[in-house]
This record gives C-alpha cells, structure tokens and sequence, in this order.
C-alpha cells in the first residue's frame, strides 16, 4: 500500500482511486484538507474534464452539483441520474481538490494534479470514446498549442479536435455575457455537442438521442 500523497504503480483500478483519493501532494498550498473530487470508472465512455472544485463541490463531494452543473446538464440536454451514472460518464476536473478563491472569484486548478493523475486514469479507462474539454484550463492540458488564440477561437474550431476531445466554455453563471457575445455556441455547437455526446453512450442515456430515434 503506498502513503498518501506517494506515486507508484497501481496493481489495479481499485488501487488507483484509493491513490488518488489519498493524493496530498499539493495540501500545502490549499486552503482546506485535500479531498479529490472525481468520478470514474473502467467502463466509462465519456469522460468530462472540467476546472477544479468549486466550495460547493468541495463540501459534497459531488461533482457538478451547482448552477454550473446545471446548465452543463441541461447543455447536454441529460438528466442528473444519467449525468451521474459513473459506469458510462468519468468525470475528472483539471484540478481534483479545491483550490479556494481570491477576491470572490476561484483560484487556478493546482498544476501538479492533471500531470500527475490524468494519464494514469486515462489509461485504466480504455472505453472513453470523446472528452469533453471544458474551460481554458482543461483545453490548456490536452490541447496545448493546438488550441486557439481565445477561448472563442478553440470552442469555434471544435471539428479541429474531433473525434476525441469536444472543447467547451465553462457554464458557469459568470459566463453569461461571453455566452450573449457568443450566440453561435447555442445555435450551432450544441445539437452537435449533444449528438455527439449521445453517439459517444448507449441508447437511452442522452434524451436527444432518444428523440431522434
């Protein structure tokens, strides 16, 4: 059994989560005791990966469950128990714990933690079919210089990354304005987001799959 906060090689997915949840490589620099926020499985198709915990999040443990959450399932037109069905929808942010907030507003993702957990996770996730990359933050990780000069500009360019990751903005309510400046996003990125995302599941576990049907 490795420490907390130690990195070795896992002997199964199992040991990887309880890794992970032990994880305590960046508790100096936060502002509360480590808790890693994640939701994944060998099975899973879709894995989403956002920016980091909010305090919300933080104090339930529970991934999206906030206005962002809602919008993101109402984004992907999903009901909550389909969004929170780990066997077919990982959900890893950028930043697994809670990195607090300066002047009201929520610090970066801590920059040791998507080096350090993504590729392992990936690799014991062999099934997930698109990644949804949602914020500057992910789209910085897994995009690199592939992403464009704004947020607008990678989101845009969606079919540059397809079919693997599917850039998004953040659905946070803060994000109003850059949604109103961005009218596209609505009318054009979303019904193939939400097709894609239905192609990416099972029957049944997106509704506008099932619409089309």
């Amino acid at each position: 059994m490795k420490k907390p906060g130690e990195v070795g090689e896992p002997t199964d997915f199992a040991e990887l989560v309880e890794q992970v949840q032990a994880c305590t490589v960046c508790a100096a620099s936060l502002p509360h005791s480590p808790r890693p926020v994640l939701r994944v499985s060998p099975t899973a198709r879709l894995l989403i990966v956002g920016q980091a915990p909010g305090r919300r999040v933080h104090e339930t443990g529970i991934p999206w469950n906030d206005p962002s959450g809602d919008r993101l399932r109402d984004w992907l037109d999903m009901t909550r128990d389909a969004f929170y069905d780990v066997a077919r929808i990982a959900i890893v942010p950028a930043g697994l714990c809670y990195p607090g907030t300066v002047k009201g507003s929520d610090l970066a993702p801590r920059p040791e933690c998507a080096p350090l957990w993504h590729p392992p996770l990936r690799a014991a996730m062999p099934d997930i079919r698109l990644t949804l990359l949602i914020g500057a933050y992910a789209q910085a990780y897994y995009l690199g210089k592939r992403r464009g000069r704004t947020l607008a500009d990678t989101v845009a360019a969606w079919r540059d990354f397809a079919p693997e990751y599917f850039p998004l903005p953040h659905p946070s309510p803060r994000n109003r304005l850059w949604l109103k400046h961005n009218p596209w996003f609505e009318l054009d990125v979303l019904p193939t987001l939400r097709e894609r995302v239905g192609a990416a599941l099972a029957a049944g576990d997106n509704r506008s799959t099932q619409n089309q049907a």
